[in-house]
């Protein structure tokens, strides 16, 4: 059994309930605060995997790729609450800010993963307030979402100062780092578009401010680091089809791979491997 439901203010909550295993490919393309109410939950990002209880609580960092395995527990069934801090609610919040409360010395951090402490009481208060909405089909009022948000967002500020440097992500001095965030997403198939929203900028912007950083366009910088990628797979010897390299690194045509493959490394991905 499979159950969704969500409350929209200008952001989300979520609440998901499950009967049975369920496993996904994510994206998360805003920033996420997440509770488990029951069950377990397995999350594998950048190779790494986390697992939350209940009672636990978790921040995802927008714009990246998640593995999320929801388990059911001793025949207790998966469920939890997920708040979703919209681009434009941060703003909005953001601009009534007194700018000099801003910690000066925040730095955004690179993990798209943290798990917030436990046991802390105005955690399990916001979750346990909101739950009754979904459990007795009541809207709550627009005004009380958006409490709701901003109790959300305090808890994540209060965690940890470097999150202002993420959340807030969109204005100097903390502009995502394309080439960083580059490194972290080229194997997956995303338009120049995308990748310049993710890094909280316009098209125009973005390659405005590519040039600065690599004498390659963004496209070509893309196949490049790739190809590098799929040489250092190859010579660990870690696979045994050069399909599989192909795609592992975010081709998705073996024959333009083998190609160009050749042309930046003078071999055949097959003749290297051998």
């Amino acid at each position: 059994m499979e159950e969704l439901k969500v409350l929209d203010y200008s952001n989300v909550f979520i609440a998901s309930y499950f009967t049975d295993n369920r496993e996904c490919t994510h994206t998360n393309r805003e920033h996420t605060l997440i509770y488990l109410c029951s069950g377990g939950l397995e999350i594998t990002e950048q190779g790494k995997k986390h697992v939350l209880h209940a009672g636990e609580c978790a921040f995802m960092r927008r714009d990246n790729n998640m593995i999320l395995q929801k388990r059911v527990q001793n025949d207790v069934p998966y469920r939890s609450v997920v708040l979703k801090f919209s681009r434009k609610f941060l703003r909005e919040f953001y601009q009534k800010m007194d700018k000099k409360t801003l910690p000066e010395m925040a730095k955004r951090d690179r993990r798209s993963f943290l798990r917030l402490p436990a046991d802390r009481p105005d955690i399990k208060s916001l979750f346990e307030s909101i739950l009754p909405f979904f459990d007795s089909g009541i809207r709550p009022s627009e005004e009380l979402l958006k409490l709701k948000m901003v109790e959300g967002l305090y808890i994540l500020l209060h965690t940890d100062a470097n999150l202002y440097a993420s959340l807030f992500d969109f204005t100097e001095p903390w502009k995502i780092d394309l080439l960083e965030y580059m490194d972290e997403n080229y194997k997956y198939d995303l338009s120049m578009e995308e990748i310049a929203s993710y890094t909280g900028r316009s098209l125009a912007s973005f390659k405005r401010d590519f040039k600065k950083v690599s004498n390659l366009t963004p496209q070509k910088w893309i196949i490049n680091r790739r190809l590098e990628a799929a040489h250092e797979l190859i010579a660990s010897g870690k696979y045994d089809k050069i399909t599989d390299v192909c795609f592992q690194v975010g081709f998705k045509n073996l024959s333009h791979f083998s190609k160009i493959y050749k042309e930046m490394y003078g071999c055949s991905p097959a003749t290297n491997n051998d």
